[in-house]
């Protein structure tokens, strides 16, 4: 399947839009902390998502290799063109919620393609708080593997105003990447698959109460 930001056309799209005014005040806060103390790229959110306007956050660990500036769009965004934006995308259409109702933020939203260690979870946590201030509509929050979970975990202890009880409704499932996927049984792969399908399917029931 091609995906949209393998169009020249679309990623001149969404690179024009990149200040769209419902994407502006999250870009600006990503121009902001681009390269703060030394952390590197960070990505934009695409104007093909929600923004502000998002009802659902979509949080996995890092940036992918194919949000990079230059060999990648520049840009958070299902339309990316790799494995791991096709599975989100898919997961998301079969559950009928559209590409405009989300935002897909990163546990640690600096580019470092692994794991992040303790001092960048915390980074990532008060990048996180502060995020959230900016999605008055924010009504579900999708966890998508063990990083997105744990940094969860660490907003509640260190941000408990923000993530207080019925704040939202949280959503936990594997990360979409083939690595969390993957076991040499058959049964497990299938398991696994289908709680990601089953937790798409409960975010789209979340929105439709």
């Amino acid at each position: 399947m091609v995906r949209r930001m393998a169009d020249e056309a679309f990623r001149d799209e969404q690179e024009s839009g990149r200040y769209a005014p419902h994407v502006r005040a999250i870009n600006e806060m990503v121009d902001e902390l681009r390269d703060q103390d030394g952390r590197g790229w960070m990505p934009y959110v695409a104007p093909w998502h929600g923004g502000v306007d998002a009802r659902v956050l979509s949080v996995l660990r890092d940036p992918g290799p194919k949000t990079q500036d230059g060999s990648g769009s520049g840009f958070l965004c299902m339309e990316n063109d790799d494995a791991t934006a096709e599975r989100q995308c898919t997961g998301f259409t079969e559950a009928g919620i559209d590409a405009r109702v989300t935002t897909p933020w990163n546990a640690y939203p600096w580019y470092i393609n692994r794991a992040p260690n303790a001092e960048e979870r915390r980074a990532g946590v008060t990048v996180l708080a502060r995020l959230l201030g900016l999605l008055p509509r924010l009504e579900v929050v999708l966890l998508q593997g063990v990083d997105a979970q744990d940094i969860w975990r660490r907003l509640e202890k260190t941000h408990p105003q923000l993530v207080g009880e019925a704040q939202y409704e949280v959503v936990h499932t594997y990360h979409p990447g083939r690595q969390a996927l993957w076991s040499p049984d058959p049964a497990i792969r299938a398991a696994r698959e289908q709680q990601r399908h089953d937790s798409y399917q409960q975010v789209a029931q979340a929105l439709q109460r």
